[in-house]
């Protein structure tokens, strides 16, 4: 999950990274009544978006007034930066900065390991840097069970060629965002602009955060995070229901138990709807987990069937500790809440544990919406032939 710049700030202050106040504006009088609560001579409007280039865009600019600030809040909100709309604005506080540095943190996969870069010249493009200028940038590994202490600390401004004197408080920082790494299960922390001030100081100006959602059961805090007006509104029902969902593109709604079963259906699937004119693909990945209960299963066939780009839904599913009886009873449950809301026909694949049970329950409902086919790969092929015709 990337963090828009005003968070990654208000994490970085929240572990005692120094960094310069900022609100947030919605809108252009927002932006006013902000440069007013700060009260400095100069702030900067900053486009609010979740993707690199904004000054080179015009999403960042300089205002010497509230006033000033109002007018420039205009002219970057609904900006479209790189097919990002801007829809705030973070008023910052303007900086006497004398140098840029630049700084992230990132896991490297490859080398199971993570991966400090660090140089003297920062505010600009860190490719363009890496690639024009690859001696400038000091590339540092650091050990995952150590984090950044201080010792890697010290070795990575050394080796980016701090001056001396601003050694020391250069290497206090990045711990400081060693910490904000760590303890927020980050897979990037980056800040450029890391600068020094005019009096001295070391500030992250500019931050960009990544977190790990595969942690986000540890923080409970992150839903506040989410940007959910970015989010399509099957994935946040989903969320809500404690259901892993991911939309795409296609027109075959998928159901299977657990991630291996789901992504091996989208590839049969998407093999299937080859031979078939439109050739249908998936239309969502969604895992109902190897313990789902019939209501799990019909809150996931509920999802599925509200998306109107779904001709037709493929239920897959080996049972194990998800008895195919319960999938066939969450089936019926869902159809039958669904009523005449229901109009696409679902393909059933059932294998496994109860199965015997499962399909006579489907038998005995004898619900003219439902198909069942006894492999995999006659059931995808049904499914994309049903989509097909839809």
């Amino acid at each position: 999950m990337d963090l828009f710049e005003y968070q990654a700030r208000d994490l970085f202050e929240a572990h005692g990274v120094p960094v310069l106040r900022g609100i947030v504006a919605r809108t252009p009088e927002e932006a006013e009544q902000a440069a007013q609560t700060l009260g400095t001579s100069v702030v900067v409007v900053k486009a609010q978006v979740k993707t690199g280039g904004r000054g080179k865009a015009g999403g960042v600019k300089l205002a010497r007034s509230p006033q000033e600030a109002r007018e420039r809040a205009s002219e970057i909100l609904g900006l479209d930066i790189k097919g990002h709309i801007v829809e705030k604005v973070m008023i910052a506080e303007g900086a006497d900065i004398a140098d840029e540095y630049y700084f992230s943190l990132l896991l490297d996969r490859a080398n199971r390991s993570y991966l400090a870069m660090c140089s003297v010249e920062g505010g600009m493009d860190i490719e363009t840097l890496a690639e024009e200028h690859p001696e400038k940038l000091a590339r540092i590994e650091v050990d995952p069970l150590a984090g950044l202490d201080q010792a890697k600390a010290d070795e990575i401004v050394a080796a980016a060629g701090f001056a001396e004197a601003d050694r020391a408080e250069v290497a206090r920082v990045l711990t400081l965002l060693g910490d904000v790494y760590r303890e927020n299960d980050a897979t990037l922390v980056e800040v450029n602009p890391l600068v020094k001030t005019g009096d001295g100081r070391i500030l992250a100006l500019d931050g960009k955060v990544s977190l790990d959602a595969n942690a986000s059961f540890r923080h409970a805090d992150w839903d506040a995070l989410s940007d959910e007006s970015r989010d399509d509104p099957l994935e946040i029902r989903a969320r809500e229901r404690g259901l892993n969902y991911v939309k795409l593109d296609g027109s075959v709604g998928i159901i299977g138990n657990g991630a291996g079963l789901v992504m091996s259906t989208l590839d049969v699937v998407a093999g299937a709807g080859k031979e078939f004119p439109g050739s249908p693909t998936p239309a969502n990945f969604l895992d109902i987990g190897g313990g789902a209960s019939a209501q799990v299963m019909a809150d996931g066939l509920d999802i599925i069937l509200s998306d109107p780009q779904v001709k037709v839904v493929f239920v897959n599913v080996f049972g194990g500790i998800t008895a195919c009886s319960e999938v066939a009873k969450g089936i019926i449950a869902a159809l039958e809440i669904l009523g005449d809301k229901a109009t696409k026909p679902i393909v059933v694949r059932l294998d496994g544990n109860a199965v015997e049970i499962g399909r006579h329950i489907l038998t005995e409902a004898a619900h003219p919406l439902v198909t069942m086919e006894l492999t995999m790969d006659s059931a995808a092929r049904k499914a994309a032939e049903l989509a097909s015709k839809n």
